[in-house]
């Protein structure tokens, strides 16, 4: 189990002081805390080879090509994918995904299947297809209770289905769906499939080889690693037949003024001057995350639900997704009738120094579908402790109170 009193010793911005008080960070669903191990890779990297990788023969070069390629095979590691080669280094998820779309031989009348509550990230680059290609974007509505309703895939499947693109974890409400049975699903349809793994990478284990997912895109910000730093995973032998999505140094082994030959990927993705202090963090958040456990910060932030939902209800708060706090993980999006979410959200941070998000958390069109300006968002990690929530709700008691 997760000692979170223990863990939230690496991270020298909760021993900061504020007005006098801690901060309290519930808004890890947005971007995870750093540690001072990922701090200190970055700095050493900064400080002691601060070279360009893969292109001069130097030592800081040789150094930092070694840390470059060693961050990528932590990365395979950590999603158990059978060959470094299958590991993109992107800026972030988003660009993960629209490499994806921008790259895949996706053409006029095919159709691309997301779920009604994706992030931005997997809804726009489909309208982006749909008005420059005319690809076909479609929904599959979810259950009642947000969880993900199988047989509504099953009546959208056709042979016109080419990519389901379905966000793995909900940024929304935290709630995971069966992603092994909608690929296999897919896959009877000669469909692909691809996951938005933003938010079930820093919190539970992922296998791809598992899953047998074909793109997993993944933002490194999320999981206790540096912002700019994200990932796709593809199959080798698709990532081989993808166009490139950018062009420039270091995808190509050769040029003329008439012809470019592309290197093989990874390096056929990687454009330019690479964040190479990124992904050697990345290497450095995958080893901290590792030394704890996924399944073990998983439990622990299920366990923080149970305690945070319990006393949001007792408040008269409604969540949103499924009763359960296990199906919701580490989130917990809500409401509280006659009052604003953004006021919701200002009051504990200056009351209580807690800081939650609030808004529509860029899922715009879950809302909108249903009149709604968004909810308020507490979102846990490994070092938050049941005194912080304790603390959160008696702030919003407290608020209550005073505006209620």
């Amino acid at each position: 189990m997760v000692d979170p009193y223990k863990t939230r010793e690496d991270y020298p911005v909760l021993s900061l002081k504020v007005e006098g008080k801690n901060p309290i960070y519930f808004d890890n669903a947005c971007m995870t805390l750093k540690p001072r191990q990922v701090i200190e890779a970055i700095e050493d990297y900064y400080n002691t080879y601060p070279g360009c990788g893969g292109r001069s023969a130097h030592k800081f070069a040789l150094k930092v090509t070694m840390r470059y390629d060693e961050a990528r095979e932590k990365l395979q590691g950590f999603v158990n994918a059978s060959r470094k080669e299958e590991i993109i280094f992107t800026k972030n998820a988003t660009e993960a995904i629209n490499l994806v779309a921008n790259s895949l031989w996706l053409k006029e009348g095919d159709m691309v299947l997301t779920t009604d509550k994706e992030h931005n990230s997997n809804l726009v680059p489909w309208h982006l297809l749909r008005d420059r290609k005319g690809v076909i974007h479609e929904v599959v509505p979810s259950n009642p209770d947000n969880t993900f309703n199988i047989e509504n895939l099953k009546e959208k499947m056709s042979r016109k289905v080419k990519l389901v693109s379905l966000v793995h974890t909900s940024n929304l409400d935290g709630v995971t769906v069966p992603a092994r049975e909608i690929i296999e699903i897919a896959h009877d349809y000669d469909a692909l499939a691809m996951l938005d793994g933003a938010q079930s990478t820093p919190h539970r284990e992922v296998d791809v080889q598992g899953l047998d997912v074909d793109f997993f895109a993944l933002s490194v910000h999320k999981m206790a690693g540096p912002t700019g730093m994200g990932v796709l995973y593809g199959k080798y032998g698709l990532l081989e037949n993808l166009e490139p999505f950018l062009g420039g140094g270091d995808t190509v082994q050769q040029t003329s003024y008439t012809r470019s030959e592309f290197l093989p990927p990874p390096e056929k993705f990687e454009a330019g001057l690479q964040n190479y202090a990124g992904a050697i963090g990345a290497g450095a958040a995958v080893d901290y995350l590792a030394s704890i456990g996924m399944e073990e910060i998983h439990e622990h932030e299920v366990s923080l639900n149970r305690y945070i939902s319990k006393g949001l209800w007792n408040l008269g708060a409604e969540i949103i997704g499924p009763e359960d706090p296990a199906l919701r993980g580490g989130i917990v999006s809500f409401t509280i009738p006659g009052l604003d979410v953004h006021d919701i959200a200002m009051f504990v941070d200056e009351m209580a120094n807690v800081m939650i998000r609030s808004g529509m958390h860029c899922v715009h069109s879950w809302f909108t579908a249903r009149g709604m300006k968004g909810s308020a968002r507490a979102s846990v990690y490994l070092y938050n402790t049941k005194e912080e929530a304790k603390i959160f709700l008696e702030s919003i008691g407290q608020m209550k109170e005073i505006l209620g």
